[in-house]
């Protein structure tokens, strides 16, 4: 993915969703494009029209935090927006990379999730992979999948690709349009983290050219993270279910997260885990 362009983009967006009025800007001649014109933006922030051009550009990848900063104040950005700024402004250096190995859960982790019986979970990777899942996340997210899927890169599910490209997984979704465009904001946050990951770029590209949807929410420029909330899901075998979701990040650097669903207890849906945990003990 190219730095330059992404910054660009990002910053561009930003300052289409920002009327002059609501800047405190007096508003002078025709516009041709909503928001605010560069030099606003620039008197806003305190840097000069040239600088802030430049930055936009892509021509100024080493812009300081205090710049970054007004520039995040001056478009109202929230904190996630804000992070993601920061990581496109100020990218980690490419690394000359070899062929990357597939990556896998740690052992400790499969285990934990393993102990689980009751709760669904699923180990992702940077990319949404998913390199783990106990028997319940299994049967909660991709029953019509082989449970080993995620033992084989070759054909390793992925969350973001199912949700989007897969008719069986986009049907479990009772809100998919809210789901979508929380899995584009995320992976969006997580594209700007790691600039220089060929792999992501590629799943962001399938995407783009495969599902309209996909790329019509690409193009918004949606920045979030999303660690916790509710989804609804109307499963196949049990019926509707209502689960709260937590999203644990690992403490290092591998990207990987480890995704929890849960029912409130004497729920409908807490009821309906179970159903499904014992309605195919064979698996």
């Amino acid at each position: 993915m190219a730095e330059r362009t992404v910054l660009g983009e990002f910053l561009r967006s930003r300052r289409a969703r920002v009327s002059p009025e609501e800047a405190g800007v007096a508003s002078y001649g025709a516009r041709r494009v909503p928001g605010l014109r560069r030099e606003e933006l620039a008197q806003l922030a305190g840097v000069s029209v040239t600088y802030y051009t430049r930055l936009e550009q892509g021509q100024s990848l080493n812009a300081s935090e205090s710049v970054i900063d007004a520039i995040a104040r001056a478009l109202d950005l929230d904190d996630d927006e804000r992070t993601h700024l920061h990581d496109l402004a100020r990218p980690v250096p490419a690394r000359r990379r070899r062929a990357p190995k597939p990556a896998t859960a740690r052992p400790g982790i499969r285990q934990m999730i393993g102990a689980m019986v009751n709760v669904p979970a699923v180990v992702v990777g940077r990319q949404n992979e998913v390199l783990a899942w106990n028997t319940l996340g299994h049967l909660l997210l991709a029953g019509h999948l082989d449970a080993g899927s995620p033992d084989r890169p070759a054909d390793r599910p992925n969350l973001t690709r199912l949700l989007f490209l897969d008719p069986h997984h986009r049907d479990l979704h009772v809100r998919w349009e809210v789901e979508a465009a929380r899995a584009v904001a995320s992976l969006r946050l997580v594209a700007g983290r790691y600039q220089d990951d060929r792999e992501l770029a590629e799943l962001i590209g399938e995407l783009t050219m495969r599902s309209p949807e996909f790329s019509s929410l690409w193009s918004r420029q949606p920045v979030a993270n999303c660690v916790s909330g509710t989804k609804l899901f109307r499963h196949p075998e049990v019926g509707d279910l209502e689960l709260d979701f937590e999203v644990l990040h690992l403490p290092d650097e591998s990207g990987h997260r480890t995704l929890m669903y849960s029912a409130r207890p004497g729920s409908p849906s807490e009821a309906g885990l179970r159903l499904l945990m014992n309605a195919t003990p064979s698996r």
